[in-house]
């Protein structure tokens, strides 16, 4: 029976492009997802959208000199093209400063305002004297209470995912101008979560113990565990929806009370398009409600929202938040602000007929328990070693052989023989199995189980073996054939969640696309076709030629991309490298004063209990002295004794740790910010001295 389902994605911020941490782990299991519901018959809208308001984007505009709204529609665009590019499926992708979500989400705060849902407070909050401004969320930074990340935000620690308010940083600084701020008094609505928390305890903690994610429902519990508190839904900022009640001019709704009803007004506009009612997607108990978002919004998804959905009184809560861990890069935390990512539009141009590499790779090593490490060399054994070598091998074999005898005809079979019923029990049986994989929302594993699905095609092809057999046996031959056929007709649909690109690509070639035919007699299977159906794809049908469904991809393709990153993370330490300011003038008569000659290391032991410090013995040329040098994080005391060092020797004495250090090893940096010796005989010294 078809059943209906609000699938969401997490509205992206319109601050800049998608990159693969995104896409592993919100947007390619979503998509695969609801291409699988439509596939199986059900009534699927698939709603997402670009999150417009928010202070990232208020902070980028400055940095850009521009308007906030001149951010939001260079990145709405960019967004909304690669997403249509890389073959995701939304039914509708908004935009949270269309006149739509405005009305919906006043009109959702002021329900709550009339219902007494609020709580007004005057309270006081981090304001910048120099800019003029409270320090809402991610304009101001400072130690995380909880995990002690000296750069979280004011809204939530990137470090740990803690959610909390900016009052509660240790040592906050102010993002605009670097300044301590004040506090300063100010109105605001709160919602109070507290009052909702039995609600949430008995809808969470004993309603979804069981079908949460346990790092979804960890997290959920930690946070009800840790009791709930009033959250502000409105800020003092010029950029967002104007609270609309009386006294709350010069404020603007919270974001995130603000984004999620985004995925409501979206749904509003697509009703609107398509002539549909959008109530029964949103307030009908026999919808299936499901939000695909990252860790780092569980709480919103989880506890704000849903709290928010409550108050309000007519919505359906969600059945489900799939949400996932992070995806690393190269070893390294993907970050935006260091340009340490593989963004999405620049992967369209470099790889531009491969989007079902990129959705493979990631759905194959999905961070989906754990936070996982996205390598090129991975995505490039997955492309050669499993698309090319085991499904597109099967497919290429199957269509060209078809072609080579019956001139792309499929023959007619003889009697099938037990290896060959066995085969097309195994391929009746794998919806189920991919089903079952997907309805707990392990992608990867669903993923691996189609990909067994082909290698059950090209092991029984070379068990078979009808290019030896068609010389001896035609009637077996033609039986070997139209049994791979079959695998290959299921194949063709069963992938189309995962690789939709390569789908509609082999559903051309087996010649039974359905934009090519009516709807009756379509040769286009459903999903639940290939589990009922004897015959996928039928004799004496005609198949066109065949064409690679994958290419190879070389060893200097991957090296080009890995110098990207290289060179982006040397321009990116570059731009960051702390340059300290020139110190006083000095007079020529102050300099002579400096006796700098060049001597030779004779000794040299690590301090004990000190990380950076060696005790050396050095012949200046004039005597052998102790010298206490800072060197031992970059130097063993080993490597160092016989080397030549250029000494200030009349700096006056002075005890280190007891020890008293009789002058000063001059040191200094390479270009690629390596500590060296200042050595005459070394010409790579052009970073300026450091004395050590």
């Amino acid at each position: 029976m078809s059943k209906r389902y609000t699938i969401t994605a997490a509205l992206p911020y319109t601050n800049g492009p998608i990159h693969i941490g995104h896409l592993a782990g919100v947007y390619v299991p979503a998509d695969i997802y609801a291409r699988y519901k439509r596939l199986t018959g059900n009534d699927v809208a698939f709603i997402c959208g670009s999150d417009e308001h928010g202070v990232p984007i208020t902070i980028k505009a400055k940095k850009e000199g521009v308007t906030p709204q001149d951010i939001v529609d260079k990145y709405h665009a960019i967004i909304k093209q690669s997403f249509e590019d890389f073959g995701i499926s939304f039914d509708n992708y908004s935009r949270t400063s269309d006149k739509i979500h405005h009305d919906t989400a006043s009109e959702f705060f002021k329900t709550l305002y009339d219902k007494n849902e609020f709580v007004e407070e005057v309270s006081e909050q981090l304001y910048d004297a120099e800019a003029n401004q409270f320090l809402a969320d991610r304009f101001v930074i400072g130690t995380c209470p909880k995990c002690g990340n000296e750069e979280s935000y004011g809204d939530q620690c990137e470090k740990c995912g803690t959610s909390h308010n900016a009052t509660d940083l240790i040592n906050p600084k102010s993002a605009i101008t670097g300044n301590v701020p004040s506090l300063k008094e100010t109105k605001h609505w709160f919602l109070p979560l507290n009052k909702h928390e039995q609600f949430l305890k008995e809808w969470i903690l004993e309603g979804h113990k069981k079908d949460w994610k346990p790092n979804v429902y960890g997290q959920v519990k930690s946070w009800i565990d840790d009791g709930l508190r009033p959250r502000a839904v409105t800020r003092d900022l010029d950029w967002g929806i104007p609270v609309p009640v009386p006294g709350g001019e010069g404020k603007v709704l919270y974001v995130w009370f603000d984004a999620p009803i985004g995925y409501i007004s979206a749904t509003k506009e697509w009703a609107a398009r398509e002539g549909k009612d959008w109530k029964p997607y949103w307030k009908d108990e026999n919808t299936k409600l499901l939000h695909f978002i990252g860790k780092d919004n569980i709480v919103f998804h989880c506890i704000i929202f849903p709290a928010m959905l409550k108050a309000e009184g007519s919505y359906i809560l969600p059945n489900n938040v799939p949400a996932n861990e992070f995806l690393n890069l190269e070893g390294n935390k993907l970050s935006t602000s260091k340009n340490w990512a593989v963004w999405l539009p620049e992967y369209l141009q470099d790889f531009p007929d491969k989007q079902d590499v990129l959705r493979y790779a990631l759905t194959a090593n999905a961070p989906e328990t754990k936070d996982n490490d996205f390598t090129w060399k991975d995505f490039q054994a997955r492309n050669n070693n499993e698309l090319v070598a085991i499904f597109g091998n099967f497919i290429n074999r199957v269509v060209v052989l078809t072609n080579k005898y019956y001139n792309g005809i499929i023959p007619t079979p003889s009697e099938f023989s037990k290896v060959d019923e066995e085969t097309l029990a195994a391929v009746k049986a794998y919806p189920k199995v991919i089903e079952s994989s997907l309805e707990r929302y392990r992608f990867r594993e669903a993923s691996q189980e189609l990909m067994n699905l082909a290698r059950l095609g090209n092991k029984y092809l070379a068990d078979e073996e009808p290019w030896k057999l068609v010389k001896t046996d035609e009637a077996r031959t033609q039986t070997i054939m139209y049994v791979a056929l079959q695998i290959a007709s299921a194949l063709a649909t069963l992938c189309e969640p995962f690789l939709p690109f390569t789908s509609s690509k082999l559903k051309n070639i087996l010649n039974v696309s359905s934009s090519d035919s009516t709807q009756e007699n379509s040769l286009e299977n459903t999903w639940a076709d290939i589990s009922t159906k004897d015959i996928l794809i039928p004799a004496s049908h005609q198949i066109a030629k065949g064409e690679l469904l994958f290419s190879k991809i070389e060893d200097k393709e991957i090296q080009a991309q890995l110098d990207k990153l290289e060179a982006s993370k040397k321009a990116n330490e570059a731009a960051n490298k702390a340059v300290e300011p020139q110190k006083d003038t000095i007079t020529f008569d102050d300099f002579t004063k400096l006796d700098i000659r060049v001597g030779t290391i004779l000794e040299a032991e690590k301090m004990p209990k000190a990380k950076k410090l060696l005790v050396l013995k050095v012949d200046t040329g004039i005597d052998v002295r102790t010298i206490v040098s800072g060197i031992a994080e970059s130097f063993t005391a080993e490597e160092v004794v016989g080397k030549k060092v250029t000494v200030l020797v009349n700096l006056a004495p002075r005890a280190l740790r007891g020890v008293e250090s009789q002058g000063m090893i001059l040191m200094t940096e390479t270009p690629e910010g390596k500590l060296v010796f200042v050595n005459p005989d070394d010409a790579n010294v052009s970073n300026g001295l450091h004395i050590s």
